[in-house]
């Protein structure tokens, strides 16, 4: 886990919260999705979870496997 200070929040036209942190070890911005609303469909907008999908915390997120 590392210090991250808070740039602010927003509400996305989905009706979620998401808050936006500056990660001080690395200088990083990250969004996280704070609070889910109620009518989103959107799969990616997971409570307590980062909105870039190299960022989520279970480590699954950003897989792509291409078949040749």
């Amino acid at each position: 886990m590392s210090l991250v200070r808070l740039l602010g929040f927003t509400t996305l036209t989905c009706g979620c919260v998401s808050g936006r942190y500056h990660e001080i070890a690395t200088g990083r911005e990250i969004t996280y999705i704070e609070e889910k609303g109620s009518m989103c469909g959107q799969s990616g907008h997971q409570l307590n979870q980062p909105v870039a999908p190299n960022r989520v915390a279970h480590g699954l997120g950003g897989v792509i496997v291409r078949a040749s």
